[in-house]
């Protein structure tokens, strides 16, 4: 006997909001790792717009960081991308705050 194959339909989708969390979370992490990079290679000489780099990183993950957190709270949404813009917008501020505190501290 074989059995007929079961399908499942479900409302959810993936929101909007939370791919773009996803994304600025992304950005933020990937430039601030660039910025530290390039700091790092000219050792410790960084011109102003790596600051300016790192403060629009700050901005684009707290953004990416309220818009994950309002998406993950939705209902009837798939969970991955609001769960995957948390992290790499917390990442992305942990990361900020580390330069911020060597730079005033270190």
């Amino acid at each position: 006997m074989s059995r007929k194959p079961s399908y499942i339909f479900t409302n959810k989708r993936h929101s909007d909001k939370a791919v773009m969390s996803t994304i600025l979370g992304l950005i933020s992490f990937l430039s601030l790792c660039a910025v530290l990079y390039l700091t790092y290679v000219q050792k410790g000489n960084a011109p102003m717009g790596y600051g300016m780099t790192g403060l629009l990183a700050a901005v684009f993950s707290l953004t990416g960081l309220v818009l994950g957190i309002v998406t993950a709270r939705e209902k009837d949404r798939y969970k991955l991308f609001p769960i995957l813009g948390i992290f790499f917008n917390l990442l992305a501020l942990i990361g900020v705050g580390l330069v911020v505190y060597a730079g005033m501290y270190l």
